[in-house]
């Protein structure tokens, strides 16, 4: 026997952005070209979105990531907090030693941290996994936090592991497939990949440069994926230095 986890429905604003994704969120702020989109009551959740990304607002009721999310085994404590993306990400970064900024930077320009958010070619959740790369990983919801960030992290993994730590590559082949990247032996020429790329390395050395860590290497967005002569020995876990020592050539 199981309980599903009920969670109670809340309004939310819901700000509506251009690439065809939907954010809910509880208040939101305008600060340097960027809203910022508070995703919880508390303020402690939150996604930075560039201001020219929305192209509108509009009111919805909405179940706070209510649904299929949990199943909880009868006498399992259903009080017990519901983990946040935060958590979720820093315990995937653990589990299938990719950087967590990085996982935060693929989930910003995936789904602006919207978890019920669906591509038009049918990707769903945090990361965007499509139906049959879920399936091989395992992901039974998409929709739940957890497993699409587990999951979303492990084909990061999987993708950092076949091009020796090129994350450039990795990220090429997130978007666009390992068989385009095969293809065209790099990057492949679309322009909504190259723009994937260079969005999310953006991003990641962003985050990086906040967090005031001088010695850790920066990831270079370029056209042309740089390409690395000394592959990546053992499991490629991608702390800052490793992940991007190939891509930095």
């Amino acid at each position: 026997m199981v309980i599903v986890l009920i969670v109670p429905a809340f309004a939310a604003d819901v700000a509506e952005l251009r690439n065809g994704f939907t954010i809910p969120h509880r208040a939101r702020e305008a600060r340097d070209g960027l809203v910022r989109l508070y995703l919880d009551e508390q303020r402690t959740a939150f996604v930075d979105v560039p201001a020219t990304e929305i192209t509108g607002y509009h009111w919805e009721a909405d179940a706070v990531e209510a649904g299929p999310r949990t199943a909880l085994p009868l006498g399992t404590d259903s009080t017990a907090p519901i983990k946040d993306t935060q958590q979720i990400v820093a315990e995937a970064s653990e589990v299938h030693g990719v950087d967590a900024d990085f996982i935060r930077s693929v989930i910003r320009q995936e789904s602006g941290g919207n978890p019920k958010a669906v591509s038009r070619t049918g990707a769903r959740g945090l990361m965007q996994l499509m139906p049959a790369t879920a399936e091989q990983l395992g992901v039974k919801d998409s929709f739940s936090a957890e497993q699409n960030v587990h999951g979303g992290a492990e084909y990061l993994r999987v993708l950092l592991e076949r091009y020796h730590g090129d994350a450039i590559l990795a990220l090429a082949a997130y978007n666009a497939g390992p068989q385009a990247v095969e293809r065209y032996h790099g990057v492949p020429p679309y322009n909504e990949t190259r723009q994937y790329v260079r969005r999310v390395v953006h991003d990641y050395n962003r985050s990086k440069s906040a967090a005031s860590a001088p010695t850790k290497a920066a990831v270079k967005s370029t056209a042309k994926p740089a390409t690395s002569d000394k592959p990546t020995q053992g499991k490629a876990r991608s702390d800052a230095a490793r992940l991007t020592a190939s891509a930095s050539r």
